[in-house]
């Protein structure tokens, strides 16, 4: 290997190295679905997400690996035909403990902010990852 492609592998894995380590950011959740519920339920919600998160999330394990099938038009080699075409993909699944984290950070934010409207706010105490 060159020196050139060395030194943008490295760059490049250390650049997508810092994007995965930095601090979880909470995900969108509408409060509007926690309207209904009372203070005491938005209180004890709360406190179930943040035990959840301090214990540890575990996501759904998913495989990350797909195959596809099919048939394939267009040119090649001067000519143009149907050929059979497979695909295999393997990519990062959207359900890590990353994104996982990131949707109970938002519904805590989301509930904090329906008890906040009715007048019994919930201090959010959540430390930064």
């Amino acid at each position: 290997m060159n020196k050139l492609t060395l030194s943008t592998a490295l760059a490049t894995s250390l650049f997508l190295g810092a994007c995965a380590t930095g601090p979880v950011k909470p995900a969108y959740v509408s409060p509007t679905q926690y309207q209904s519920w009372n203070c005491a339920q938005l209180h004890t919600e709360y406190a179930r997400i943040g035990k959840y998160v301090s214990d540890g999330v575990e996501p759904e394990k998913r495989t990350g690996m797909g195959v596809g099938v099919g048939l394939g038009v267009g040119g090649w080699g001067g000519g143009w035909g149907i050929r059979p075409n497979i695909s295999v993909s393997m990519g990062q699944s959207s359900n890590s403990k990353r994104t996982e984290v990131a949707k109970l950070y938002g519904q805590q934010d989301a509930i904090a902010q329906a008890a906040q409207f009715k007048n019994c706010p919930i201090q959010n105490l959540r430390q930064s990852n």
